[in-house]
């Protein structure tokens, strides 16, 4: 059914995003390649990419509405609905399914009352099962507002969002500190994130990422255990004196748990066409 036109921002957040928008097309030599940090600009307003942002960003940038749907749509970063302050991803890709993640997910269903892509009534935490996060030494892993919680299991991920819901700070495992998928949405648009000391605070890989690296300039012992048993802390390296040898059936030497059963991530919600707005 044809919809009405997309209702207008009021004129004193209109004027503000518009000088924003300024600022982000002058980054640009082509107008048009600014529409990714638009679609993120407009998301930290609205908290999801409404109709009314899409308008925005085919009017700042002349294309047409269907033109920026398109990348909106395709792009699974931008949320096509009102979703909550916290961006709870649990990775059931391949790796992370096997190391638990389909265990965490279900755990969390169940715990929250909602299916993947679904918010929380009081519009804290929206869960949803994301694919790689290119975070597999740390496996499984779950993402808030896409800053990293390693090596997660079903209780540690239940406290994490309880944590949320609750207000309590809550550090992820690297990376900056966590803010609201809004404030979020605005760094990832390009404007600086100004809060004292978070961009010192965002670190680089864990150890597990770089022995590969260290193994190469031959700063690792080459029978290093990359990620040590749940519960101690990982090393870097083994002791000089251990001597090679061959894992058993239930060693896993590139984590710390054993491989869970797989199933689909969730069956009673099946990855379908985006829906627009209120459908």
């Amino acid at each position: 059914m044809p919809q009405l036109p997309a209702p207008a921002y009021p004129a004193e957040v209109l004027a503000r995003l518009e000088a924003d928008a300024k600022e982000v097309i002058a980054r640009y030599p082509g107008s048009r390649s600014a529409l990714l940090p638009l679609l993120h600009l407009v998301q930290s307003e609205e908290g999801y990419v409404s109709r009314t942002g899409i308008a925005f960003c085919a009017d700042q940038l002349g294309l047409t509405t269907a033109e920026v749907t398109a990348v909106s749509t395709f792009y699974t970063m931008y949320r096509r609905r009102p979703s909550g302050d916290y961006q709870v991803g649990v990775c059931t890709n391949t790796l992370c399914a096997v190391m638990g993640g389909d265990a965490i997910f279900d755990r969390l269903k169940e715990h929250l009352g909602v299916g993947n892509d679904e918010t929380t009534e009081d519009g804290k935490v929206t869960l949803e099962h994301i694919e790689c996060n290119a975070a597999c030494d740390f496996a499984p892993v779950v993402m808030v507002n896409w800053e990293f919680f390693d090596n997660q299991t079903p209780e540690s991920a239940t406290r994490l969002v309880d944590d949320l819901i609750a207000g309590r700070t809550v550090e992820p495992t690297r990376g900056a500190p966590l803010c609201t998928y809004k404030e979020t949405a605005r760094i990832l648009a390009g404007f600086p994130d100004q809060r004292p000391g978070a961009v010192e605070a965002s670190g680089g890989a864990g150890a597990a990422s770089l022995v590969g690296l260290k193994l190469a300039r031959g700063e690792a012992s080459p029978h290093a255990r990359v990620v040590g048993p749940r519960g101690e802390r990982p090393r870097d390296t083994a002791p000089e004196d251990a001597a090679p040898h061959d894992p058993s059936p239930t060693e896993h030497l590139s984590s710390h748990d054993a491989p869970q059963q797989t199933s689909a991530s969730d069956p009673e919600h099946p990855a379908g066409p985006a829906a627009e707005e209120g459908e």
